[in-house]
């Protein structure tokens, strides 16, 4: 009969696949603002900058002049104490949170909305940011951290400065026991092993001979016990270049 494969069981929720959420400070998300408010300048503070277990950056709790307190991710040579600017009319400093469109091209801007008032989606990890490149009728292009540029919504609020711990990846773990204590904290499974390295009974891809293996595409639509893979994919392998 074999057993559940991975999938299957960490869909029951048991504690081994069970992330320890109880130890998580708070959500990062800017807190919503009226458009009166946007349009001016709030004052507030960094009270402390704290360390999560499982993310990869601090997190600094900042209270605002109207009582009310939120969690942000913290760019580098922000400090507790340090005083806070937020709306249209904020100074273009570390730490400050602008709309996109009062922000001038060529500023490194973190923790960007992807849409108004959702709270910070993009460039969020240790060491990344995101560059304005141009205002235009459109909206404001930005350059992504993967490299890529797309035009975003002028209303869209942004992080002043580049995620602090730009170092961190680079450090290897030395020891598998480091690695999943890490895996642990964010709630993953570690060490993992490979589909094709178990027998067929436990894993699709399992099984000794290696001649006419499954493919790894599935549905999107397929059951627990088979959604291993490349799932929903369009097309696998390297993409050729065409010769003309």
């Amino acid at each position: 009969m074999g057993k559940k494969i991975r999938v299957q069981r960490r869909g029951r929720g048991s504690s081994t696949f069970r992330a320890s959420t109880h130890k998580r400070i708070a959500p990062v998300r800017y807190p919503s603002f009226s458009k009166k408010e946007q349009e001016s300048v709030i004052q507030g503070h960094i009270m402390k900058i704290l360390h999560e277990p499982g993310r990869g950056s601090p997190l600094a709790s900042v209270k605002l002049e109207t009582g009310e307190t939120y969690h942000t991710v913290v760019p580098e040579g922000v400090y507790e104490g340090q005083p806070i600017q937020i709306g249209s009319r904020a100074s273009v400093d570390i730490g400050n949170v602008l709309p996109l469109s009062s922000i001038p091209a060529g500023t490194m801007v973190c923790n960007i909305e992807l849409s108004p008032s959702d709270g910070g989606k993009i460039s969020r990890s240790s060491g990344s940011y995101a560059t304005v490149v141009a205002h235009t009728p459109e909206g404001t292009m930005i350059k992504l951290p993967s490299g890529k540029t797309r035009y975003m919504n002028d209303l869209c609020l942004a992080t002043v400065g580049v995620i602090s711990g730009a170092g961190r990846p680079e450090k290897p773990f030395l020891k598998a026991g480091a690695k999943f204590h890490w895996m642990r904290a964010k709630g993953h499974k570690y060490p993992r092993t490979r589909g094709v390295a178990m027998i067929a009974a436990v894993h699709p891809y399992g099984s000794g001979r290696r001649g006419a293996r499954k493919v790894t595409t599935v549905s999107r639509h397929a059951p627990p016990g088979r959604k291993v893979g490349l799932i929903a994919a369009r097309s696998t392998g390297k993409r050729k270049r065409r010769k003309r």
